[in-house]
């Protein structure tokens, strides 16, 4: 599917799972290089920069949350960058691109930007609209860490480990996505001067500078999944030491009752308890043995 917009002699063409057919017919209108125009029909798992002789083409892939399964999964996303021209292929739906679309078609935002020079700021606002929606996916799971934090302080230890193990996967999911970009936009950086400029490159390291504050935010998140991994871990295990102590301390308290009960039952023949001083005195030897057990293993420090 094809959808154009225009605006003071720039345009913008996004494709979502195009077809050969529009490739070809988009590849005789801008001239597109024969490689750009085979690339553009498959997905790729590489980020990529490439120069050729009238456009940059771009492969970025970003952290996107799947509607049905609510997992963060990685999209990619092509760029054709040309003189007044920016073309976008995908082969999903891109909420921040739908976004983007809308915005595209509001006057007042585009006059107050200064993406009418060349595709270059084109391409600029649109990578940090992108940038913006990853951002707001590494916040969603630094709110979800610090209700993590504030539940593993309430006693709820063993609820959290799976909301741990979701969080960390999360963040290795944007983490996967953007392995590739710091890479790719230096090479990016060296290559779009020879399109739209030097001057342009201030514009590109506003958009590493972006990339930068992701990271550095996925960085303490991780670290702070650690800390309260380690933390839980800890807390768990102190409550499986008490449980674990209080079952001893009912076992020593059972066990000598159980053998002299036992030893009587076997024995019923021959020890007799007739008179009720018999029961009571049986009764006080097994509280005392009790006692003694308790007070043992108490100097042994192993209560």
């Amino acid at each position: 599917m094809i959808s154009r917009y225009a605006h003071q002699g720039l345009t913008w063409i996004d494709l979502e799972s195009p077809t050969k057919d529009e490739v070809t017919v988009l590849s005789e209108e801008f001239q597109l290089h024969p490689v750009i125009a085979n690339e553009l029909l498959e997905s790729s798992e590489r980020a990529k920069v490439d120069l050729y002789e009238n456009a940059i083409y771009l492969i970025l892939h970003f952290p996107m949350r799947n509607r049905s399964t609510l997992h963060i999964e990685e999209a990619e996303i092509d760029f054709v960058l040309l003189k007044d021209t920016l073309i976008t292929t995908h082969y999903e739906l891109i909420d921040p691109l739908h976004d983007f679309a809308r915005l595209f078609e509001v006057d007042s935002f585009l006059s107050a930007s200064k993406i009418t020079e060349h595709s270059g700021f084109l391409f600029f606002t649109q990578i940090r609209e992108l940038y913006k929606h990853t951002l707001f996916l590494a916040e969603e799971i630094t709110h979800d860490i610090r209700d993590i934090e504030k539940r593993i302080f309430a006693g709820e230890e063993s609820e959290m480990v799976s909301r741990i193990s979701k969080a960390n996967r999360e963040l290795i999911d944007i983490k996967q996505s953007l392995r590739a970009h710091k890479e790719t936009l230096k090479s990016f950086s060296e290559t779009c001067g020879k399109i739209f400029g030097a001057d342009f490159s201030y514009y590109v390291s506003m958009i590493e500078g972006e990339y930068a504050r992701i990271e550095q935010i996925l960085l303490e998140n991780r670290e702070m999944l650690q800390d309260l991994r380690r933390t839980n871990d800890s807390l768990l295990s102190v409550k499986t030491n008490a449980t674990v102590r209080r079952l001893t301390v009912v076992n020593i308290l059972f066990m000598p009752l159980t053998l002299i009960a036992e030893i009587y039952a076997i024995h019923s023949r021959f020890l007799y308890l007739d008179e009720s001083w018999q029961l009571l005195t049986l009764f006080g030897v097994m509280a005392f043995i009790c006692f003694i057990s308790v007070i043992y293993f108490r100097n042994k420090k192993w209560l």
